[in-house]
């Protein structure tokens, strides 16, 4: 690893640790998330911040002050966070209210764990009911009737051929928040969780959607299939329907 992939700064330390801690607004977490999408290096410093905080989580109390206080380095008129290739240790060279920190972090403890009596999988399989579809109405406009074609094909269960049709639609309007919408429950009842995320990622970036609501808390079941529970819970908390909150109560749990 390389010195700038070691490094952080403090200003990037704390929109991190925002994210980690889940105190974004909607519109700071749906920017920062596209960044990560294109940004690997930010990626996999959140993720080195992410190990670190699991491995202070893991011991006893005691036992994760006095491991931190351990590897804190504190250096006069420096302004940098370094992260050691193992991933094991956070130096950061001011007092940043330390011993608070870490109690905040313990008590979020939730974020990224669940117990066994809260498999994702089993949450996933009570929570998930594919979205019954728009009434298919007779048209004479040609995509109209190609795209309640395809809802048809998607009412019967029959989502590969769907999606096909619906991509076809979809080439012409790529923004089309209904097609990305629908493609991607699609994509999330046919078993493809990353397709899933990807097209109602779209979704939640039209500010003038009516599937808001229903995009966040499909991409919260997405990401909760594929045991990314910082994720479910984020998307999920912008999301207002009830089986949202449900959900994310059992994972709060």
């Amino acid at each position: 690893m390389n010195a700038e992939k070691q490094n952080i700064t403090q200003e990037e330390f704390e929109l991190i640790e925002r994210y980690l801690l889940n105190t974004m607004s909607e519109t700071e977490f749906i920017s920062f998330n596209e960044t990560l999408k294109t940004d690997s290096l930010l990626k996999e410093k959140v993720e080195n911040c992410r190990i670190t905080l699991q491995a202070i989580e893991e011991q006893s109390l005691i036992e994760k002050f006095d491991t931190f206080h351990q590897e804190i380095t504190l250096e006069n008129n420096s302004k940098i966070i370094s992260l050691s290739d193992n991933v094991k240790q956070v130096k950061w060279y001011k007092k940043y209210t330390v011993a608070a920190s870490i109690i905040l972090l313990l008590g979020l403890s939730g974020i990224w764990y669940l117990s066994s009596t809260q498999n994702p999988k089993q949450l996933y399989n009570k929570y998930f009911n594919v979205d019954p579809g728009l009434p298919t109405i007779m048209s004479d406009n040609t995509s109209h009737f190609k795209f309640y074609d395809a809802m048809v094909n998607y009412k019967q269960g029959e989502y590969i051929i769907a999606i096909s049709k619906w991509e076809a639609l979809l080439k012409n309007k790529p923004q089309n928040d209904t097609l990305n919408y629908f493609i991607g429950v699609a994509h999330l009842a046919n078993k493809n969780e990353d397709a899933a995320i990807k097209f109602l990622d779209n979704v939640i970036l039209n500010s003038n959607t009516t599937f808001k609501n229903e995009a966040y808390h499909y991409l919260g079941l997405a990401y909760l299939k594929t045991n990314n529970i910082e994720l479910a819970k984020k998307n999920l908390t912008f999301s207002t329907i009830d089986n949202s909150k449900a959900l994310l109560s059992e994972l709060n749990d």
